[in-house]
């Protein structure tokens, strides 16, 4: 019976070119998209989840409340003891049996451990990126080694595990590099002790290099600019919440209580941190996982969509297939048959577009993975795939044929034979009903794509209160830490081809993180229960010019005023306003163990990305700091020739060291690669979603001029013109898409305004972003429309009243 269905299935495929070649468009556009989706929430769900002991993984994270304020991070409880940090949870694993390794992780801001370091072996010099980790480490994560053994990978102080990658640049093998000895930073020398596979895409950590954590103790590498972060593996079967509490107790009798500031630890799957790195109420609980659950959801809809487009292509198809209905009940066939007979048409449908989709993934797959910047590679060769494929494709089979094969088979053959099909008000409704759904699914998506493109766009392009075009910077390491070192270095690039200023600043400026400990900071006139928040930096004295920040008030700091050095401070609007300072200038402010006056108030300005408030700042000035970076300004149309004039003298001064540098701009940008990424999809899924639905429409369409044929007919016979039986089959269908708009819009409203809520500075939600959204869904539905109402109008009437 089975072989019937389908041999019958199969010509009414073949009879029918125009309607299966719609059908199958559609089907193949909703399940690629499915696809892509799916594979994109498969990276993005298995990004650290390889690792052999994941079920045991946490990453502790801290929960502080000070001034009613509840804020979490990463980063590992420290104490302070004699002006060193001291970090507790060194002694956990001793303390604590149900917590079997510990290991410690340096981070950074922008790479795992904040900038790339330099390595030399011979004259060969490279900067790589890695971080520092505990003697565990490679015991706790599953990256494996080609050389060594994770016991001893990171147990002694002078040795370093390196990646393939970088074994590869400086040695002919990982075997080869055992043993081997690199210079670090020109200051110290490693022993190659392992070398790790480089390491995947997969994992959110990444890194090139290893050194040991007591090294980064005893030595104190990079100190002040490291943030440290712990991972625990636990006993399997341990308690976690109990484990919690152990933990929390253990510490409290060793870190330093401050009042008013209460501080507690929680443990976080270490699967789950990549998604799940959005604080709220000081808990790890959003991040990425709302992007997946957004594109999950989005798969499923563009898919329904999908199915309704087959079901209203079907149903327009209905009075044709009601006469062959009809016959196959007179002859004695039930209504059991007659459903099998539509399903199977419906599951060949669906597996000519899976087909279609196979091929379209195969060929659009590099450019998805250059769209997303993702490294899928092809699943077909993983019998996972082809499962979920062949259950995805029976499950559009099923949803896309139902309507027609329960609706069709109930039709009733004498009503058929005599020439009379009619379908209730229900029924039309229903199918009404499916597109109108379609539209503001779309509808909802342009508005996303609008809204979110012009976020991203306004977080890029607007003015931060400061200049970043044409800025660069170079890390001071190696020589330049040395003060008569920096000012050669500065002193000589000053006038050369392509740059117009140089300086120095402790932070790049769009990674000024505050530091918000109580009495961070005293002032004048300070409240005792006062706190702020403020980012303190030492720059050099043409800090202000470089950088094209404002002196609202006071004035700046100056070369011919000796005393500014050690007693002046500039200090922005909003550390003013936190501050409570009515008159600032000339009150005295301390920080750093030092005491001076404010001299200057700054025009607010950005110091970290658009989702964050301005921040107060507080700047002191020094010509000299041994850590921070050099700041660039280059001539306009003359970067080549800076940069060129830069790196001759950067070799000359600090050698041994790789010449590097960013661009400000281009950093910035970077810190919205999530949104751009979304704002990509949305684009694409947005466009799809409109197409499909299009194609639904154009069901429709073609169903209303099926059953209109006669009225069309008589309307031409009694002299309407085109225009006018065009306008009769926009009426009805114009108002379904204006009904779908009336519901997208709150909906989109809704769900875009809590998505800007992630931005402190955000577009606003103007009336003509959904008017444009409205207005290009009536646009696009009236083109369809059109298409189908013109080929009706232009058919001839004597034909339609013969046939009749």
């Amino acid at each position: 019976m089975l072989k019937n269905y389908l041999k019958i299935a199969w010509r009414n495929i073949i009879r029918h070119k125009m309607h299966t070649t719609i059908n199958v468009v559609g089907l193949a556009l909703g399940l690629t998209c499915c696809l892509f989706i799916f594979l994109w929430v498969q990276d993005e769900r298995g990004i650290d989840n390889f690792h052999r002991n994941g079920k045991d993984l946490y990453s502790l994270y801290q929960t502080v409340t000070a001034d009613g304020k509840v804020t979490g991070g990463y980063s590992t409880p420290v104490r302070l003891v004699n002006g060193q940090n001291v970090f507790p949870l060194e002694d956990l694993t001793a303390a604590l049996p149900e917590v079997q390794r510990l290991s410690f992780y340096a981070t950074g801001y922008e790479l795992p451990w904040g900038h790339p370091e330099s390595f030399q072996v011979d004259e060969k010099i490279v900067r790589l990126n890695g971080s520092r980790a505990g003697g565990d480490f490679f015991r706790m994560f599953s990256f494996p080694l080609l050389a060594g053994s994770p016991e001893s990978a990171l147990q002694g102080i002078h040795s370093i595990a390196i990646s393939r990658k970088m074994a590869g640049l400086f040695f002919e093998s990982p075997a080869a590099a055992i043993g081997k000895t690199v210079r670090y930073e020109n200051r110290l020398d490693f022993v190659v002790s392992a070398v790790f596979e480089d390491v995947p895409v997969q994992s959110s950590l990444q890194f090139d290099f290893l050194f040991p954590w007591e090294t980064q103790k005893t030595h104190q590498l990079e100190y002040s600019a490291i943030e440290i972060e712990t991972y625990i593996q636990l006993s399997p079967g341990a308690d976690v919440r109990e484990t919690e509490k152990k933990i929390n107790q253990f510490l409290a009798t060793r870190q330093d209580a401050v009042k008013g500031v209460k501080t507690r630890v929680g443990l976080q799957p270490f699967g789950e941190r990549y998604l799940r790195d959005g604080f709220v109420n000081g808990r790890p609980v959003e991040g990425r996982i709302a992007y997946v659950r957004l594109f999950s959801g989005i798969a499923i809809f563009i898919l329904l969509i999908a199915c309704i487009n087959f079901m209203n292509l079907a149903t327009a198809r209905s009075v044709k297939r009601a006469k062959e209905v009809g016959l196959r009940k007179v002859v004695g066939s039930t209504r059991g048959p007659l459903i099998g007979q539509f399903l199977s048409e419906a599951m060949l449908f669906a597996f000519l577009a899976m087909l279609v989709s196979i091929l379209l993934l195969v060929l659009l797959l590099p450019a998805f993975n250059a769209f997303t910047g993702k490294e899928i590679v092809s699943p077909l060769s993983h019998p996972s795939f082809w499962f979920s494929l062949f259950g995805l494709v029976f499950i559009t089979g099923l949803v896309a044929g139902s309507y027609p094969a329960f609706y069709l088979s109930s039709l009733q053959p004498i009503r058929i034979l005599k020439g009379v099909v009619r379908f209730t008000r229900g029924a039309v409704w229903f199918r009404k009903g499916l597109t109108v759904f379609q539209f503001v699914l779309s509808i909802v998506l342009i508005i996303a794509t609008l809204v979110i493109t012009r976020q991203i766009r306004y977080v890029q392009n607007t003015r931060l209160g400061y200049n970043r075009e044409n800025l660069i910077y170079v890390r001071i390491d190696g020589d330049l830490i040395k003060e008569n070192k920096y000012l050669a270095f500065k002193q000589r690039v000053s006038g050369l081809p392509g740059i117009a200023l140089i300086d120095r600043s402790t932070e790049a400026p769009h990674q000024m993180n505050f530091v918000a400990a109580r009495d961070a900071i005293n002032w004048e006139g300070k409240d005792v229960n006062a706190t702020v928040g403020v980012k303190p930096a030492s720059v050099g004295y043409d800090f202000v010019r470089i950088m094209g920040l404002e002196i609202v008030k006071g004035r700046d700091f100056s070369r011919l005023n000796p005393t500014d050095s050690a007693d002046a401070f500039l200090v922005n609007e909003e550390a003013v306003r936190q501050m409570g300072l009515k008159d600032p200038i000339g009150k005295w402010v301390s920080a750093w163990k030092k005491k001076g006056h404010i001299i200057g108030v700054l025009k607010d300005y950005h110091t970290q990305s658009l989702r964050e408030s301005i921040l107060p700042v507080l700047l002191d000035v020094k010509e000299y700091e041994n850590f921070g970076v050099i700041l660039v300004r280059t001539r306009p149309g003359q970067t080549r020739e800076a940069l060129a004039s830069l790196e001759k003298v950067y070799k000359e001064v600090n050698p041994g060291y790789a010449f590097t540098y960013q661009f400000v701009d281009e950093e910035y940008k970077k810190m919205y690669t999530s949104e751009q990424i979304v704002s990509k999809l949305s684009v694409l899924f947005a466009t799809l979603a409109i197409l499909i639905s299009c194609l639904g429409l154009l069901g429709l369409v073609m169903f209303a001029a099926v059953q209109r044929t006669r009225e069309i007919g008589i309307r031409k016979v009694l002299g309407a013109s085109l225009g006018q039986i065009i306008g009769l089959f926009s009426q009805d269908f114009l108002q379904l898409v204006f009904i779908a708009f009336l519901i997208a819009a709150p909906l989109a409203w809704y769900s875009m305004n809590h998505w800007l809520d992630n931005f402190a500075y955000r577009v606003g939600l103007s009336w003509w972003i959904f008017a444009l959204a409205g207005g290009a869904a009536i646009f696009i539905a009236l083109l369809t429309v059109s298409y189908q109402a013109v080929r009706s109008a232009m058919a001839s009437p004597v034909k339609a009243l013969k046939a009749e």
